[in-house]
């Protein structure tokens, strides 16, 4: 009898354990610009079917900004602008309780074309090793212990390069790699694509003296050569993490300085676009030390402006910024069009990948689903998530969805 009693209450506590598993979400990070592989990838969970309307969970005030959100275990970091202060905040993930905030005397001039996107910061922090670190509007690179807010180090390059800055104020989200932070400082006409020791700060290479674009790099590797590539302000480039060396170049320019799209990478290829350019695909191959850079397709139908890409199983899904903004899907190996939506679609989007579906996150506070199909263009359900304009990346975790717009962060529930 006890025996039985013994199993029974065993076996209730094992089934119980489970359930607590179950019920315990799994800790999703977002730790940089476009996600965890800067490729605008969620490996989340999703709602097994989408609701009619979102559950607000908690929302702060934080300042001025496009910077998005960075989510790290229980723990939200904001990047923005408080009057002619730069903040960096720190914030729990649950309640939405403020943990620390850093603040930075940081003046800045507007060019009057920028005029209506404000003087926040548009890099998107990244985090690493419990540090994060911040690449401001007008340049000051900063980074900050994780726990506490603490200062640990920072340059401002006004003596390297004068004060001059990109002409709509600097907006590549810097990378960290091997240890190294990666950032493209300077501005226009002159500037540096550096590595910097994440831990220390000390320079480590200066590479590409090209003025900065408004791209975000990433790393790639080919023939066993790992790589940061990105836009800078003329030119598509590739360069040797571990030494800046510059490896291959395209000259890549567009109107009125603009190049702003982040590049995709599929299989032994490279994707770029920019306004009015189409989009393409490059080969690249060693061949002893140099390489070559090979076009193998382009596509005139689609070009990208604001707005970057996302690969899901050969696919590319964007937003066009013709007939004022239309969704497209292309085939990543062949650049074939496979269907274009209709125009009057948002100015710019920012893209998460979630599984099949596709999270679509629309300047003017709108949140669009859609089946990420290679048939048709096909929404799901669109939700209001802010009444201000939303241009940051949202953070993407378990369930959730985390949303900058003007002034403010939302957490919201997906289901």
């Amino acid at each position: 009898m006890n025996n039985q009693n013994n199993t029974r209450h065993t076996g209730l506590c094992v089934v119980v354990f489970w359930i607590m598993i179950c019920a315990v979400p799994v800790c999703a990070e977002w730790t940089q610009w476009r996600g965890p592989a800067r490729d605008g990838v969620a490996e989340v969970l999703m709602p097994s079917a989408w609701p009619d309307t979102l559950q607000h969970v908690w929302q702060v005030s934080v300042g001025e900004g496009h910077a998005g959100p960075v989510v790290v275990e229980d723990r939200v970091f904001v990047f923005a602008r408080q009057k002619e202060q730069e903040v960096v905040s720190c914030f729990n993930l649950q309640s939405g309780a403020l943990l620390w905030a850093q603040k930075y005397d940081a003046p800045y001039d507007m060019n009057s074309a920028a005029r209506g996107h404000g003087k926040g910061p548009k890099s998107t922090p990244v985090f690493f090793a419990n540090k994060v670190y911040t690449l401001g509007i007008g340049g000051i690179l900063s980074c900050f212990d994780a726990e506490t807010g603490q200062v640990l180090w920072r340059h401002d390059f006004t003596d390297r390069f004068s004060g001059v800055l990109p002409l709509y104020g600097t907006a590549m989200s810097p990378l960290v790699v091997n240890g190294l932070l990666i950032a493209h400082v300077g501005g226009h006409g002159k500037g540096a694509l550096m590595a910097f020791d994440a831990k220390t700060g000390q320079v480590t290479w200066s590479g590409s003296q090209d003025g900065p674009a408004y791209t975000s790099p990433i790393v790639a590797t080919w023939d066993g050569i790992q790589q940061v590539v990105t836009q800078t302000q003329n030119s598509c480039v590739g360069v040797a993490v571990d030494s800046g060396k510059l490896l291959w170049q395209i000259p890549f320019t567009t109107a009125w300085d603009q190049n702003i799209v982040t590049p995709v990478v599929f299989n032994d290829t490279v994707i770029f676009s920019g306004l009015n350019k189409g989009m393409s695909a490059y080969r690249l191959v060693k061949e002893g030390e140099e390489w070559t850079v090979k076009q193998v397709w382009h596509n005139d139908d689609v070009s990208l402006y604001m707005s970057s890409p996302v690969l899901v199983d050969g696919l590319l899904f964007g937003l066009a910024h013709t007939q004022k903004g239309h969704f497209f899907c292309v085939d990543a190996q062949t650049g074939q069009t496979l269907w274009q939506s209709v125009g009057r679609q948002s100015e710019q989007v920012l893209m998460a990948s979630v599984g099949a579906f596709l999270l679509c996150q629309k300047a003017n506070g709108e949140l669009l689903v859609i089946k990420a199909d290679r048939e048709a263009f096909k929404p799901v359900v669109q939700y209001d998530v802010a009444n201000s304009p939303t241009w940051a990346q949202p953070a993407v975790i378990d369930k959730h969805i985390l949303v900058k717009d003007q002034m403010h962060v939302t957490l919201w529930r997906l289901e």
